[in-house]
Parts: structure tokens; C-alpha cells; sequence
């Protein structure tokens, strides 16, 4: 047999041990490989930037971040140490890949890790997680709604909308959905948002972006 033919059918029979018939794909930034991968001279350090980047795609859904308890949690990743996860992760913040925030997750507050360049995945990871703290259970219905509000609403003011919703002890997307809506009409500084909602006409309200959720 010809040395060429030797070397093609090895190849074909590493590539199927290797891969197995079904071949998935995870994009990759073009930063990643001009920035970021001529500085990296560590190869477990390479190992984990590239393994967040697979955590992070193969999420179902939105917010795609990934929790530092989620990186130890797999085996690969826990083997090579919290000293060498930590570093490898500050690296990549550093290089603008990644970034980094905090959450209050059930209580906890966890470090997150999302991609620097989808800068809403923040906006959704705190919307989501103002939710399961001040109200509960999030269902797929409303977590279209939340993100939904995310992309129109400031952070601060989703976030202030939720504390007057708590205060006034009205814990429903409802109620929170109908101060966004109604901060957007007349304008959240005027002062009229203080008030309880129930003394205002609630019928304007059902024309608005959220009149599904608000009608009677």
C-alpha cells in the first residue's frame, strides 16, 4: 500500500476517534487570535480562555454568562488549580474578551463572566436575577418580557422600578412593567412615579408597550 494512502486512511481514523461523525462549531472573536493569543504563553491558561468561550456559546438561552462555580465544576477546568482559573480569567478582562461582573444569585453574590463584546448579556443577567429575588420563579414567558424590557429600559431604572414595586408591596411583573411604562410616558423625574399607582388612571397604561400584561 502506498505511504500516501497509509497516512490519509491514519488521519481519517484519528479525526473519527478524535471528533466522532457530528462536528459542532463555536465562534471565536478575531481579537482572540491578533490581541490575545500571541501573548499567551501558558498552556493551561490557553486551555481555560478557550473553555469559556465554549461554556458561554453552548448556553440555550439568554443572559449567556458563565459563574466562576460553573468553571469549577468541570473536572478539566477544577484540575488545574483556582490560582490558574483566577489568573487566566483576569487575563482575559484584561484583553477585553471577557468581562467581569458580580450578581446576587439566590442570595450569594457570584462572579460572572460574559463576552466584552455583547455588552447586554449584564443587562439581562440583573434583570433576570432582580426577578428571582424580588418575585420569584421566572417562567419562559416572562423571561421574554424581562428581556424584552431589558433592551428598552436603563438598568437603573428597571432596577429603582423593582425597590418601588417592593415598597409598595405589589411583588408582580405587572406592577413593575406599569411604573417602566409609565416613567416612559410622562418622564421619570417628574415626580408623579412617587405616588401610589392605584390613584392614577390605570387605563392609559393599556395602550402602552405592556397593555397585554395590564389589561383587567
Amino acid at each position: 500500500m502506498a505511504l500516501g494512502s497509509i497516512i490519509g486512511n491514519n488521519m481519517a481514523s484519528s479525526q473519527s476517534s478524535a471528533f466522532g461523525e457530528k462536528i459542532g462549531s463555536i465562534p471565536l472573536p478575531e481579537p482572540f487570535f491578533i490581541q490575545v493569543l500571541p501573548e499567551i504563553q501558558d498552556l493551561a491558561e490557553l486551555k481555560i480562555m478557550l473553555y469559556s468561550f465554549y461554556l458561554i456559546y453552548r448556553k440555550p438561552e439568554r443572559p449567556y454568562y458563565v459563574t466562576y462555580r460553573e468553571f469549577l465544576s468541570y473536572e478539566l477546568i477544577a484540575s488545574l488549580g483556582e490560582e490558574v482559573l483566577r489568573r487566566a480569567l483576569e487575563s482575559a478582562v484584561a484583553h477585553g474578551i471577557l468581562s467581569h461582573s458580580t450578581l446576587n444569585i439566590k442570595g450569594k453574590d457570584e462572579d460572572i463572566y460574559f463576552l466584552a463584546t455583547d455588552n447586554r448579556q449584564l443587562s439581562d443577567a440583573n434583570i433576570f436575577a432582580l426577578y428571582e429575588q424580588n418575585i420569584g420563579i421566572i417562567t419562559p414567558m416572562i423571561a421574554e418580557e424581562l428581556k424584552e424590557a431589558g433592551s428598552l429600559y436603563p438598568a437603573q431604572w428597571i432596577e429603582e422600578a423593582f425597590k418601588a414595586a417592593v415598597t409598595m408591596n405589589k411583588r408582580n411583573w405587572k406592577y413593575v412593567a406599569r411604573i417602566l411604562e409609565r416613567w416612559a410616558t410622562e418622564g421619570k423625574d417628574s415626580g408623579k412615579h412617587k405616588r401610589d399607582i392605584k390613584k392614577d388612571d390605570p387605563d392609559k397604561y393599556i395602550k402602552g408597550k405592556y397593555g397585554h400584561l395590564v389589561r383587567r
